[in-house]
């Protein structure tokens, strides 16, 4: 019979906020045993990053602690990484909590990550409800995943979910973990964990921003456009900087977009674009002045449009100018899906469908990129390697490869 668990078994933890609770936590978390189980909160929909607000660690022998490093941060990473930092640690999807957690610097030692092996086990729904659900017929409360987590103070059904989130992690781990063992995949699972940890071992603090990685910013083809959209975009990130707020809350980005396109240069013509906040005090002249203060500057100093060259055509370019090319491709691609099938696991994870176009392009392609650096079979490990593959893929990657070139070449 299927348990609810709506509250954790050891009762609702308190969240610690002090740096004498995080040293205090990080004592009892030291003198348990085996994996740290670990997972955030963080409220990117309303803050101005994606930083940690909560952290949830659990550890068999010292069970649950759930701590708050917001205004705290240095106490925080002074606490805790001695204990974590190079230890053996289990998160469910650890490339969403990764980043922040490398912010308050910590970093695994080992890592497994539980929504990537449920993926290579072959699991139709990988998520964590779902994974404890059919392996433990546990059901998890959920549904305080999109909260605002920065507010305080947090209330008990939240810290009960966050809670929860980590109760069975090290028992889901120890059940995928002998799954793939059986599949003899569990090898193939831990490359990819190291590959993952790796990829977060020098995060220091979250990347810079830019104006150009704005969604639908490859639409806008003048100039003027452009120097509109970069000014709106620096005018909201200061404010939302200032304002510790999402920008998206300031601006949402496909408005940005919207005004950039049009560059309105009334309040009557920016109030008619479609989900502008034409309510918010000050929002008309606040957004209007910005773009008046792009269309005003001198147009030498306008930004151009972007056309960095592609190691592989774009999907688009490939179905439309080399046919013959892209149906290699999909003949290749369909021998993955054929020993996906057979592993009992997603074809993308041997191989990226990316990966498998630039091959087809690297041997058949006629010019630019990556073109020519497949002449023969031989030369198919190393460009996988290159271009980020790792060694168990190549192994499962190249013959299909390989054999899809040779039945086109004949």
């Amino acid at each position: 019979m299927t348990e609810l668990r709506q509250v954790p078994k050891d009762g609702t933890p308190k969240v610690l906020t002090s740096p004498r609770d995080f040293h205090a936590a990080a004592e009892r978390l030291d003198a348990g045993t085996g994996p740290f189980a670990i997972d955030t909160e963080r409220a990117s929909a309303y803050r101005f990053d994606d930083r940690a607000f909560l952290v949830q660690i659990r550890r068999e022998g010292a069970g649950t602690v759930l701590l708050a490093p917001e205004n705290r941060r240095a106490e925080f990473s002074a606490a805790l990484a001695p204990v974590l930092t190079g230890q053996d640690w289990v998160i469910h999807a650890a490339p969403s909590d990764l980043p922040s957690l490398a912010w308050l610097g910590l970093y695994p030692g080992t890592l497994f990550d539980t929504e990537l092996a449920a993926r290579f086990a072959g699991f139709a729904h990988p998520n964590l409800g779902a994974m404890v659900l059919e392996l433990f017929d546990v059901e998890l409360e959920k549904g305080y995943g999109d909260s605002d987590w920065s507010e305080t103070p947090i209330p008990q059904k939240w810290r009960n979910y966050a809670a929860l989130d980590v109760e069975l992690l090290n028992e889901l781990a120890v059940a995928l973990r002998d799954i793939l063992a059986e599949e003899e995949k569990l090898d193939w699972a831990y490359a990819e964990f190291d590959h993952i940890a790796a990829e977060h071992s020098g995060i220091t603090a979250p990347e810079p921003r830019s104006w150009r990685e704005l969604k639908g910013i490859s639409s806008l083809r003048s100039r003027e456009q452009l120097a509109v959209a970069r000014e709106l975009w620096q005018r909201r990130e200061s404010i939302a900087r200032s304002q510790d707020i999402a920008p998206n809350r300031l601006l949402p980005h496909r408005v940005l977009v919207e005004i950039a396109r049009r560059v309105p240069t009334t309040p009557y013509e920016i109030n008619k674009i479609k989900g502008f906040p034409r309510r918010r005090g000050g929002a008309t002249l606040q957004w209007l002045d910005a773009v008046t203060t792009a269309i005003e500057s001198p147009k030498e100093k306008w930004p151009v449009q972007l056309r960095s060259p592609q190691p592989v055509p774009s999907k688009s370019v490939f179905t439309r100018e080399f046919p013959e090319l892209w149906s290699v491709y999909q003949d290749i691609r369909g021998a993955f899906e054929d020993l996906g099938d057979e592993l009992t696991m997603s074809y993308e994870l041997i191989l990226k469908p990316s990966l498998v176009r630039a091959a087809v392009w690297a041997a058949l392609g006629p010019e630019g990129g990556v073109a020519g650096e497949i002449s023969g079979s031989a030369d198919i490990p190393g460009f996988l390697l290159s271009q980020g593959a790792r060694e168990w893929q190549v192994e499962l990657a190249a013959p299909l490869i390989a054999d899809g070139l040779h039945a086109f070449r004949g």
